[in-house]
């Protein structure tokens, strides 16, 4: 007989005066982040943890939170080329983990442990095939993630989206085919926030109500999502 995972629940919850998104989720220890751009608060809570325990662990951290929401949003930096050895940096999802490269597995796989990326393989990879095998990790999140977005904003937008891909671009971070109702996202999208990917894939969307990037789009854009030029900012790209 095999148990079913219990299913990860997310809900918002006001501490302070601060919006909380808390995901209670198959974890060990509670974990806070901060989105200095977006300003959004995350807590990833075990199941075992009572809700007002999960206050109490937010308020002790109140400090710390206040600190985080004060802070500038940095300015764009170019990256630095990745070697793919142990303990690189390696961007996912807003952040940054620490690669971690273990030997003897059935398979190559790539997953998250906390705050590493661990990529497992029968034996020792070139930098090629590890960049493979981190873009297919990458490949695989955002078709699990767009899906998601897309169903979410379909009947807010009043539109419909028959298909959806994920590429590699090198200048562009999505792109819309307005007469098939098909959208591309950048894989480069998988090392961004989940924030900025929700804002790209709204923005092309948009493009299904208009087509040019004219004064209609921008009234769509702030409609939808009132925030949209500081999430245009901080992702620094070109949009079409």
């Amino acid at each position: 007989m095999f148990r079913r995972k219990k299913a990860e629940t997310t809900y918002e919850l006001l501490v302070d005066g601060n919006k909380i998104q808390v995901t209670r989720k198959r974890i060990k220890t509670l974990r806070l982040k901060v989105n200095t751009v977006t300003k959004k608060i995350r807590v990833s809570c075990p199941y075992r943890v009572s809700e007002q325990e999960l206050i109490d662990f937010v308020q002790c951290k109140r400090s710390w939170i206040e600190k985080h929401l004060s802070k500038k949003i940095p300015s764009a930096k170019k990256e630095l080329p990745i070697n793919y050895v142990e303990g690189d940096r390696i961007p996912f999802r807003g952040e940054e983990y620490k690669l971690h490269l273990r030997i003897g597995a059935k398979k190559t796989s790539v997953r998250i442990e906390d705050q590493a990326m661990v990529l497992a393989s029968k034996s020792e990879l070139n930098k090629e095939k590890k960049e493979k095998a981190i873009h297919e990790f990458y490949r695989t999140h955002l078709k699990n993630e767009i899906p998601k977005l897309i169903e979410k904003w379909e009947p807010v937008m009043k539109v419909s989206v028959n298909e959806f891909g994920v590429k590699k671009m090198k200048t562009r971070w999505g792109t819309c085919n307005i007469r098939d109702k098909r959208i591309w996202l950048s894989l480069e999208l998988a090392k961004k926030s989940p924030e900025l990917l929700e804002y790209v894939v709204v923005h092309e969307m948009v493009h299904l109500h208009e087509r040019l990037h004219n004064q209609r789009f921008k009234n769509f854009m702030t409609l939808f999502l009132p925030n949209w030029k500081e999430l245009q900012k901080q992702l620094n790209g070109r949009i079409d």
